[in-house]
């Protein structure tokens, strides 16, 4: 009796969740552009329509305090509240029972922002010389938030079929929404990093102690999909590989290899240039194919090789971070200039990830192969440019939920980790309608934003480094 209870799964299903996310193809490149524009896009409008008079007040008082305190906790989460019916909510019904119309969604959405600026500009303009333009660093801050909650999003959802198949990540080419997650990551750390801001005083073993963190969890995660027998798609980072493991070996990269900003975006693209003649001499094949020997490099091909992909990555987010936060300034009248020059990066890394998609080798995730991290570029600088056009018009500070996420970015992912498996333990998704699994979501995003806006609301903050 006792040897039929401990040879019972905690997971039955575990087998068809991971063909549930297997062998799929991804989505089109513009259906990419499409939903990352509804995200920002919602950011802006949310931002335009919330009073400013209380937010600027409370904004003064605290100016002093690392972490605000606020006495008003009915209307810190009344407006919290708001900020998830506006911003995340609609980003869930995108993502789930509107997913056919996301196209529509991003143009309903891109004709109001477009028609608003042009009516307001004028009226911004004459306030512009009482009110100080808020920085790039603002929009930057607000576009790590917007990382944050799409993922969260989207590593529960993907487990139920009210999510679109074509929006989960591609089994070996092509791309999916989800496919740009960790890229999306690494150059959100990039572009605020210490190496972006040109601070290099820390040694070697301060670097592997602040990197701690992310090797405790990739080694937790491991034990813990092994003990409960979760269910792990290997063919995604490899058998014991995960994205913790990801970002740890991209900081150590970086903290051995000693690069100035000005210079990394140069070697960054040496690196990658060099990676993808290599996967295109073979390596590919070796990484695509099913074929494990039992040396641990091989069991984890994908997260290893793909190491060097990912280095370049942000080895390029750290000269582009040091290139428009810290070489230009941030003074107000410069703004237009910075604006410009994320618009124009956006647009160029879109047209060479098509270039490299349709000429050089496929987008592929899987290998961090040369399109693909230009997708992730152009996919990140075009949701970046969208929360800029906010400034235009209002010159407030971030939204509650955006404070809250980005007091805690780590801990909210963490969180949104412990309950989507929690969830995957405690419900058969497969098998849920899509109601049951809306009201679910609804309730696991909430439930997310909440949590986070208490710690935020409480002065608590989750932070290892």
């Amino acid at each position: 009796m006792e040897g039929s209870l401990l040879d019972k799964s905690l997971n039955p299903n575990k087998l068809l969740k991971e063909q549930f996310v297997s062998n799929l193809t991804g989505s089109s490149l513009s259906e990419i552009a499409a939903l990352s524009t509804i995200v920002p896009a919602l950011v802006v409008l949310r931002k335009w329509s919330s009073g400013d008079n209380t937010r600027r007040d409370a904004a003064k008082k605290n100016d002093d305090k690392v972490l605000p305190v606020r006495k008003d906790w009915m209307q810190y989460f009344s407006t919290l509240v708001v900020d998830y019916l506006t911003v995340v909510l609609p980003v869930l019904l995108v993502f789930t029972v509107l997913a056919e119309w996301a196209y529509t969604c991003a143009i309903s959405l891109v004709i109001p922002i477009a028609l608003y600026i042009m009516f307001k500009r004028s009226q911004s303009r004459l306030k512009a010389g009482l009110s100080q333009l808020p920085s790039l660093r603002a929009d930057i801050s607000s576009y790590r938030v917007s990382v944050v909650l799409v993922t969260c999003l989207c590593i529960l959802a993907v487990d139920f079929k009210i999510f679109p198949r074509r929006y989960a990540k591609a089994e070996t080419y092509g791309s999916g929404i989800m496919d740009l997650g960790v890229g999306s990551f690494v150059v959100a750390n990039a572009l605020v990093s210490r190496q972006a801001r040109n601070i290099t005083s820390m040694s070697f073993r301060a670097a592997l102690s602040s990197i701690s963190p992310l090797i405790f969890l990739g080694f937790a995660r491991i034990i813990f999909t092994s003990g409960v027998d979760y269910q792990v798609h290997v063919g995604e980072y490899g058998v014991h590989w995960n994205f913790f493991f990801t970002l740890a070996a991209v900081s150590i990269l970086t903290s051995i290899v000693r690069i100035h900003p000005k210079y990394c975006g140069l070697v960054g693209l040496l690196i990658l240039a060099g990676y993808q003649i290599w996967l295109s001499s073979g390596l590919n094949d070796y990484l695509i194919s099913d074929k494990r020997s039992a040396d641990i490099i091989s069991q984890n091909k994908e997260g290893v090789y793909s190491i060097l992909g990912y280095w370049g990555m942000f080895l390029i987010g750290v000269s582009l971070g040091y290139y428009l936060l810290v070489d230009t300034g941030l003074k107000g009248k410069n703004r237009n200039v910075q604006v410009v020059k994320v618009w124009v990066l956006a647009a160029s890394f879109w047209i060479l990830a098509i270039i490299l998609d349709n000429y050089v080798e496929r987008v592929s995730r899987r290998m961090c192969n040369f399109a693909y991290v230009m997708l992730v570029f152009g996919q990140n600088f075009q949701v970046l440019s969208i929360l800029t056009l906010a400034g235009f018009i209002s010159y407030e500070k971030n939204l509650v939920l955006e404070d809250a996420f980005n007091q805690n970015m780590l801990g909210s992912f963490l969180l949104a980790n412990i309950l989507t498996g929690l969830v995957n333990l405690s419900v058969d998704t497969l098998s849920a309608s899509s109601l049951t699994a809306f009201m679910i979501l609804s309730v696991y995003t909430f439930t997310l934003c909440m949590v986070t806006g208490l710690a935020h609301f409480f002065g608590v903050r989750m932070k290892f480094w």
